[in-house]
């Protein structure tokens, strides 16, 4: 199955309310014929549009192709939550990878968020930055966990700008019955993720990018001039960046046996006007502590974008609202007959353990993926660490592709019954409160 068109209409965005309210622009043009450069970059998510960026402002003819549109897939889809650290704790860093690693990790985590937040302010992106993302607990054990959390990052890592919330605090954020207590970074941030995604792409054709669309990468032949080949021309660079995360398909098989797609789900309420007060009262991003996590926030126009319901297959269901509606009942039941305008869904990638996939797949071919839901600052970040490590700097590149990440087992041929059996078993636990 190819996941480029199983769910969504070739060279369209989904109906999504980020595609609705997305800063209008124009389509750029699908690559005719061969041509050259000196860096070939494969897909026009974060990753790809920061790597493209990076390295044109830094004087290098940058060549970007995407099989869609620019931020068509996660980049264009998520909740829009610009997070902290790595996408696991850093106390599961520090036993996993020992102490200077996952150092270096919360460094390079907090690199990431600064380089979205001037990325935006260098470029004047219109994507309604705004800061603050509470973590939230169902159970006592959940919101003890977030509790020590926030205290060991406070202890070793000096980071001052989170909050512990008991469940009366975590009210006046977030009134929902459901939740017991948890944590407030306003260090972290929340913004519209695709006109993030057109921002970043607008300040890299400014640089000189030459962006393609609809121009979707069917073989790379290796060499010390690789060849990137669509099925209307082809791209001779001295550089490849493969940034293609959930969408890869089968471009390369060692990244594709490592990075698993996955989808997920957000709907978007009708204006909640003034019940916006008994949902979110400040405007921060919500992330819960279940394993298939509830994530949500507010539009700018004051909407509820909910982030949820799982996902056994990867073909979108017929009715995306219903599935996410289920979960936002039970987070908000006072919503459970709100009027949803629109739904959506979207593919991001995982990896065994959370971390995101980076690699150097030949001497001259960089890739990175398997952001595993925290790709806003993850993402942009690696794109940036591939643009320097072909200027010649490798050292954070490096730091990420020392995690190591195993395949999962039996290889990409058996990441989807894998996903079914994982997915079941961890929604159990999760409605069992385990």
């Amino acid at each position: 199955m190819n996941l480029l068109y199983a769910n969504d209409t070739p060279g369209q965005y989904p109906t999504s309310w980020y595609a609705a309210t997305a800063t209008k622009h124009a389509a750029y043009p699908p690559l005719q014929g061969d041509t050259k450069a000196d860096v070939c970059v494969v897909g026009a998510g974060y990753t790809g549009l920061s790597a493209a960026l990076h390295l044109a402002e830094a004087g290098y003819n940058v060549v970007l192709l995407d099989a869609q549109r620019v931020g068509f897939g996660a980049s264009g889809r998520n909740g829009g939550q610009l997070g902290s650290g790595q996408r696991v704790e850093q106390d599961g860093l520090e036993r996993m990878l020992g102490q200077e690693h996952a150092s270096k990790l919360w460094e390079m985590g907090q690199e990431a968020k600064n380089l979205v937040k001037s990325l935006i302010a260098k470029h004047e992106i219109d994507c309604h930055l705004k800061p603050g993302v509470a973590w939230t607990g169902s159970t006592t054990s959940d919101v003890r966990h977030l509790h020590d959390y926030a205290e060991h990052l406070q202890k070793h890592y000096g980071y001052d700008e989170i909050e512990v919330l008991d469940h009366a605090a975590l009210q006046s954020v977030c009134p929902s019955p459901d939740y017991k207590g948890g944590v407030l970074d306003m260090g972290a941030a929340h913004l519209h993720p695709l006109n993030y995604a057109l921002g970043l792409a607008r300040a890299a054709a400014a640089a000189g990018v030459r962006i393609h669309e609809t121009s979707p990468a069917e073989n790379i032949v290796e060499g010390s001039k690789a060849i990137v080949q669509t099925a209307t021309g082809s791209v001779s660079a001295d550089h490849v960046v493969l940034a293609c995360n959930g969408y890869l398909g089968n471009l390369n098989g060692e990244v594709a046996a490592r990075v698993m797609p996955i989808n997920n789900f957000i709907a978007a309420t009708e204006p909640l006007g003034d019940r916006v007060k008994d949902v979110l009262p400040r405007d921060v991003a919500v992330a819960d502590s279940r394993f298939v996590v509830n994530y949500f926030r507010l539009s700018n126009d004051g909407r509820l974008l909910f982030g949820g319901g799982e996902s056994y297959g990867y073909r979108f269901p017929q009715d995306i609202a219903a599935k996410v509606r289920k979960p936002m009942s039970q987070v908000f039941p006072q919503l459970k007959d709100v009027k949803i305008d629109y739904a959506w869904g979207g593919t991001l990638g995982i990896t065994m353990k959370r971390l995101p996939y980076v690699a150097r797949l030949a001497p001259n071919i960089l890739s990175a993926s398997g952001y595993s839901g925290h790709g806003v600052g993850t993402a942009t970040h690696a794109g940036y660490l591939m643009a320097k490590a072909i200027e010649g700097n490798a050292d954070g590149f490096d730091t990420m592709a020392a995690i190591p990440t195993q395949a999962f087992p039996g290889g990409a041929s058996l990441r989807s019954p894998l996903l079914v059996l994982a997915m079941l078993w961890y929604a159990t636990r999760d409605r069992l409160g385990l």
